[in-house]
């Protein structure tokens, strides 16, 4: 849809009429603060005009409505939605999002550059901006088994995509700290670009040395004064909310007037679950301003600032020049959109029907082998024991220790101390490596939950009262290509196959939406307190984020940054 030169300046000095105008409307100025009514003419993907009036071709009355910027998420996996970037695409454009930054590492660690390509193709068809950071840390560590190792050399020719900004999250901090040679090749190569960074609790000087490596934004702050110390350090702090990760509330206070300039919104892991009962960067909206946030600083975090931290300067206004897009809304408090354009595309269901679409990758990618109910039994002969604490709405977990004595050569679940069996179960056909472990905080009392999304290698993780049970949810992930299980008493309860490297599904987001329903309530029948179970489950397994987590090598003290012996 692009115009030329003479076509953009002619429709915007209005001497002839312009492809696109809306009328009607109220556009809520991100420089002055005001909401100002006037026409919005539009030349094909850019606007060309507004503050005064215009005729178009066509003409779309807004009357009553108020016209933001369209929303731009900073950072997020669309893996973690549950479905396929076209999905992702449907789900979320209507709520308003019309740029999305993503780290396509899940798809990564499972199968590489295929995995890469694939969402670059994606982007290329789908209607809103779907921007790829190029994955940093495949895998996250050297403390797991990924299916795929991406080096800096594996990187580099993507660097020029259209589609590319830079470097995705730098997970491995430490690494960056320590020198790490493999680190240290990636962070040259992208040397004076883009470069994400993720350093939760990471203070001091341990900061300053991160920073001064060309770090630039961070989604990982999870209090005001970590983030203060952040934005005060020169990097863009993005507010996160997650379905599991929920920073909003405590970043909430440093989202002012004059911070805002410096401040982002991202969602990082949303499932379609959050998406339609509360929604995505809409609800971060809606929220922030009812927590006592000012509107003006609220819309430009979700886009002006946006656009100018990651470099897209052809957007994050309603002005001329810039990229045709438009959030229409209720009101700013509401944000509840009734119409969205990106890049001058209404984002209609005719409009999402014509897209191209790739087809899917990375099938048939769970390749673990059956596993029996001995596999799950913890042996040693040390009474104490090391115990992942659950921090609910965190992906920081505790490093706690409980006397657990082994029984018949066995250390078994303490259901009246909630203390259940993890396990990790290496998947991509590598090692075959297994590991157990204890978990505090899920209140499982019966039966097993286990799932292949599991950040970020990816491996079969399986939490359960019950050894058989655990054994047939694992085993019944390799017969549906992946995805969630909830068993009880040798029964399945309910289950959604993400065939798509176990990580995405190929049905239309409102029938995963129903499935994660009946999936939610299978797992309370069984005790869990929490409000969303399998991404939480999928977290314990992230060895970069402290304190306590496990993956195929073993229990990890992130904090040591080593396997327990």
């Amino acid at each position: 849809m692009h115009k030329s030169l003479s076509q953009l300046i002619d429709q915007g000095r209005g001497v002839e009429p312009a492809d696109l105008v809306l009328k009607g409307g109220r556009v809520f100025d991100l420089i002055s603060g005001e909401l100002v009514e006037t026409d919005v003419a539009i030349c094909g993907d850019t606007i060309v005009g507004v503050f005064g009036s215009y005729r178009g071709a066509r003409e779309i009355d807004v009357s009553g409505q108020v016209l933001v910027p369209g929303f731009i998420d900073t950072h997020l996996h669309v893996e973690s939605s549950l479905v396929t970037p076209h999905e992702f695409d449907r789900c979320v454009g209507p709520r308003g999002v019309t740029t999305a930054i993503c780290d396509p590492h899940e798809i990564a660690n499972v199968c590489g550059l295929e995995g890469i390509r694939y969402f670059l193709d994606c982007a290329a068809q789908v209607l809103i901006d779907l921007r790829v950071q190029l994955s940093s840390c495949v895998p996250s560590t050297h403390m797991e088994t990924s299916g795929a190792r991406l080096e800096a050399a594996d990187l580099v020719g993507f660097r020029d995509h259209p589609k590319v900004i830079g470097l995705a999250e730098f997970m491995n901090f430490p690494g960056v700290l320590m020198k790490d040679p493999g680190c240290l090749a990636k962070l040259q190569a992208f040397r004076g670009r883009h470069i994400d960074g993720h350093a939760p609790l990471l203070r001091g000087n341990d900061l300053n040395g991160y920073l001064a490596a060309g770090i630039r934004t961070e989604h990982e702050a999870t209090t005001a004064e970590e983030g203060l110390e952040k934005l005060r350090k020169g990097m863009r702090v993005l507010i996160r909310e997650g379905s599991v990760s929920k920073d909003m509330h405590a970043l909430a206070p440093l989202l002012t007037e004059k911070h805002a300039p410096y401040l982002c919104l991202c969602t990082d892991d949303r499932n379609p679950l959050d998406i339609a009962e509360h929604g995505h960067l809409d609800y971060m909206i809606r929220t922030l301003i009812a927590l006592g946030c000012p509107a003006l600083a609220v819309y430009r975090a979700a886009s002006l600032s946006a656009a100018e931290a990651f470099g897209l300067k052809d957007r994050g206004l309603i002005a001329p020049g810039k990229r045709a897009d438009i959030t229409v809304i209720d009101s700013l408090e509401g944000c509840h959109a009734s119409r969205v354009f990106a890049g001058g595309v209404e984002l209609t269901p005719a409009a999402f029907a014509g897209r191209a679409v790739t087809e899917p990758v990375a099938r048939h990618s769970v390749k673990a082998g059956q596993v029996t109910a001995e596999d799950f039994r913890t042996g040693g002969n040390r009474v104490e024991t090391p115990v992942i604490g659950i921090l609910p709405g965190k992906i920081i977990t505790q490093h706690l220790v409980f006397d657990i004595p082994p029984v018949d050569g066995d250390k078994r679940p303490d259901l009246a101390r909630d203390l259940v069996k993890i396990a990790v179960i290496e998947r991509h056909g590598v090692n075959g490596n297994r590991a157990t472990g204890f978990v505090q905080g899920f209140g499982l009392q019966r039966g097993a939950i286990a799932s292949t999304v599991c950040h970020d290698h990816h491996n079969i993780v399986v939490v359960g009262a019950d050894y058989a049970d655990m054994a047939l949810a694992a085993n019944r992930l390799g017969q549906i290509e992946g995805g969630f299980v909830v068993v009880e008493g040798g029964r399945v309860l309910a289950e959604l196959a993400l065939p798509v490297a176990g990580l995405m599904s190929l049905l239309p987001f409102e029938a995963v939406h129903g499935r994660l329903v009946a999936l939610r309530a299978a797992a309370k029948s069984l005790g869990v307190v929490l409000e969303e179970p399998f991404l939480q489950l999928a977290f314990l397994a992230l060895p970069v984020i402290p304190h306590l987590k496990i993956t195929d090598h073993g229990l990890v003290d992130v904090d040591r940054f080593e396997v327990i012996p």
